[in-house]
C-alpha cells in the first residue's frame, strides 16, 4: 500500500532552517502533485507548497514565499521543503500529501479533500 513517511523535523530557534523530507513507498513517483501542510494546536491545516511532476510546478502560500522550497527527487522517491528564516508562527506538525493524478489539484491545490495519501507528520517548533 502506499505509505508516505516524513522526517527532519526538530528545535529550532528563530532564523533557523530546517528540511523536512517525505519519502514515499508503494508507488513511483511520476505523475502526481506532492504538498506540505501544517497544523498548528487550535488552528485547520493550512497549505504550505506544492509541486507537480513530471512539470515540477510550484505554489507556496503567502506566508512562506521567498522563506521555503519545495523540491523533488523522483529517483529517491522523496519530496522535499526546505525552511529557512523560521519564525515562531510556522510552529506546528508538517504533513506531506500526494495524488496521484495526471491533471492534479490546479487551482485547488491548497484544499486537504485534493490530496488522496498522507503521512503521519513531522513536528517543528521555532523558539524566539
Amino acid at each position: 500500500q502506499v505509505q508516505l513517511v516524513e522526517s527532519g523535523g526538530g528545535l529550532v530557534q528563530s532564523g533557523g532552517s530546517l528540511t523536512l523530507s517525505c519519502v514515499v513507498s508503494g508507488f513511483t513517483l511520476d505523475y502526481y502533485t506532492a504538498a506540505w501542510f501544517r497544523q498548528a494546536p487550535g488552528k485547520e491545516r493550512e497549505a504550505v507548497s506544492s509541486i507537480t511532476s513530471p512539470e515540477g510546478s510550484t505554489n507556496y502560500a503567502d506566508s512562506v514565499k521567498d522563506r521555503f522550497t519545495i523540491s523533488r527527487k523522483s529517483a529517491k522517491n522523496t519530496v522535499y521543503l526546505q525552511m529557512n528564516d523560521l519564525k515562531p508562527e510556522d510552529t506546528a506538525v508538517y504533513y506531506c500529501a500526494i495524488i496521484r493524478s495526471l491533471e492534479g489539484p490546479g487551482s485547488l491545490w491548497q484544499s486537504v479533500s485534493s490530496y488522496d495519501y498522507w503521512g503521519q507528520g513531522t513536528q517543528v517548533t521555532v523558539s524566539p
